[in-house]
């Protein structure tokens, strides 16, 4: 059970734990600086947001970065929060388009390394009587052929288990889109790798 513990900020006591999300966002855009209530989010939200910068960008210090980003980002919209969904989900959004950029700006520098390594791997003799073991391959490079927000989506669904309605809402897609785009990154990862997702 969590601690009460009250905040002080310019004489005005504030029992931080026992509000919501969405009343804690209220009260720090009201606030005009980190005070208790915008402290108290990123506390709740941050093993959260590190976690999702670490499955999106696949290293510690990334996420670390990533998720510095992510709060700064919060801070400065904490004004920003029009409560169309809930709290949370308007985190996780913008802790994956950080994640996103970071990513994009990554690939931007190394599109050329990737695409060579790329190519030399698919000229690799790919045959049957090899064994296992040379076959397997990390989860994280297969998904490296997907797209940026597919490959993020399917972590975030099956690595994080967000229901379609929570992922709908950090893309700004419709549900039944959501569960399209699902779908059609699974099959490209079982056409493309058919050996490992069977």
């Amino acid at each position: 059970m969590a601690r009460c513990v009250p905040c002080l900020f310019r004489g005005i006591e504030l029992e931080v734990t026992e509000q919501t999300d969405e009343q804690l966002a209220a009260e720090a855009a009201r606030e005009g600086s980190d005070g208790p209530a915008f402290v108290a989010l990123v506390e709740r939200f941050r093993q959260r947001v590190w976690r999702i910068c670490f499955r999106l960008l696949g290293n510690e210090q990334d996420a670390n970065d990533a998720a510095q980003e992510v709060f700064v980002r919060l801070f400065l919209n904490r004004t920003k929060f029009a409560g169309r969904s809930k709290y949370g989900t308007w985190v996780h959004a913008i802790a994956v388009r950080t994640c996103l950029t970071i990513r994009r700006g990554r690939g931007r520098r190394h599109r050329h390394e990737d695409t060579t390594s790329e190519e030399q791997w698919e000229r690799q003799p790919q045959t049957r009587d090899q064994p296992a073991s040379g076959l397997s391959l990390d989860l994280m490079q297969m998904l490296e052929i997907l797209d940026e927000e597919d490959r993020a989506m399917l972590i975030l669904k099956y690595a994080e288990s967000y229901d379609y309605e929570e992922l709908a809402a950090i893309f700004d897609l419709s549900v039944s889109a959501c569960k399209m785009r699902l779908s059609r990154a699974r099959e490209k990862l079982q056409q493309r790798f058919p050996d490992q997702t069977s």
